[in-house]
């Protein structure tokens, strides 16, 4: 099952992405994507509502702006240097265990929206990322029971200025958390749809050039370790994502660095999750 929700930011409807490419319209289901529908066997309940009434629900148009797929989370946790190359790029040790940050929520966007270069900002910079949704209440929980708490899969685009990040006082959330720095979907794909989130391909554009092409197979450390780890420090409740790190090819690890500026264009893509695609927009 692939969710999706759509309209104006803020006032979006729960859908349905079908395997043709058919948007349904599901908000007679009663429920937007939240915590309570992702604790509370949703999908599963969903899909047999549609067993009933997939005939009258209506379509959606393809003009209609996508929104992310689910509702704004209690918190976005992200793990930092989980790519081998990546931590390598980056001038920094493969890590011995998970590294942890916040991305505020308030970042979230849809798939589609553009991306605004904060005020002053010259090292906006681009990450793809497999993210993963939390659908059972983890804590303390086993890598061996790690994947019963996870609800399913999407795409993360995790913006990321560098200066705030790495050159300013503080822990890296500053350079993570900047308004349309989370862009989400274009679905979220449930857990059924994504056979072995392990090895995936990855890969983003920047202005139509090539900048990241890898596979999740080259993780620090997978998802049944990151649910198990997360949750001895926190309860991940449902809803909640988790986005797994970004593969080699950002800005920061390039000789000279480079990083966006207004006009770019960065398009992005995950195995089995879709692509989403955003402009960058000075900040007014």
């Amino acid at each position: 099952m692939k969710l999706i929700r759509f309209g104006a930011p803020g006032v979006e409807k729960p859908g349905l992405l079908l395997e043709d490419g058919t948007r349904l319209d599901v908000s007679e289901f009663g429920e937007d994507y939240t915590e309570y529908f992702f604790e509370t066997d949703g999908p599963d309940r969903l899909q047999h509502w549609l067993n009933n009434n997939i005939a009258e629900c209506p379509k959606i148009a393809e003009d209609v702006r996508l929104g992310p797929p689910l509702v704004r989370p209690s918190k976005l946790v992200c793990v930092g240097l989980n790519y081998a190359k990546h931590a390598q790029e980056s001038g920094m040790n493969i890590p011995s265990e998970p590294v942890l940050f916040f991305k505020a929520t308030s970042a979230i966007v849809g798939p589609n929206d553009d991306v605004v270069i904060p005020k002053g900002s010259l090292k906006t910079d681009w990450e793809v990322e497999l993210a993963f949704v939390i659908g059972k209440r983890a804590s303390y929980v086993s890598e061996q029971e790690a994947m019963d708490h996870v609800a399913g899969y999407l795409l993360h685009n995790d913006y990321s200025e560098r200066e705030y990040q790495l050159e300013r006082e503080g822990q890296w959330v500053k350079g993570k958390s900047c308004d349309t720095f989370a862009p989400l979907g274009p679905f979220l794909a449930t857990k059924d749809e994504i056979p072995d989130p392990h090895n995936l391909n990855l890969w983003l554009t920047l202005n139509g050039e090539m900048m990241q092409n890898s596979n999740t197979s080259d993780f620090v450390f997978g998802i049944p370790k990151l649910v198990s780890y997360i949750s001895e420090f926190m309860t991940l409740l449902p809803g909640d994502i988790v986005s797994t790190g970004t593969p080699f090819g950002v800005g920061l690890g390039l000789n000279p660095p480079k990083y966006l500026k207004a006009g770019d264009m960065v398009e992005l893509g995950i195995e089995g999750l879709g692509s989403s695609k955003q402009k960058a927009i000075a900040y007014q």
